[in-house]
């Protein structure tokens, strides 16, 4: 988890990884996927420096 990210994004962080590790999922980069997972939640909550810009890239609707 990155610097500064709250203690209750980082209770979330365990969390999801070890569900992933328990259903054997991502094997090897359960700790890379949740960090994703997490850090795209705080961008989109606006708790990232950059703010809620980074999370709506990838959401676009193609045609």
């Amino acid at each position: 988890m990155p610097r500064g990210a709250s203690p209750k994004r980082e209770r979330e962080y365990k969390k999801i990884e070890h569900k992933f590790e328990k259903e054997g999922r991502y094997k090897g980069r359960q700790k890379e996927v949740a960090a994703r997972i997490v850090n795209k939640q705080r961008a989109k909550a606006g708790e990232t420096k950059k703010g809620s810009k980074t999370a709506s890239k990838g959401t676009r609707k193609k045609k």
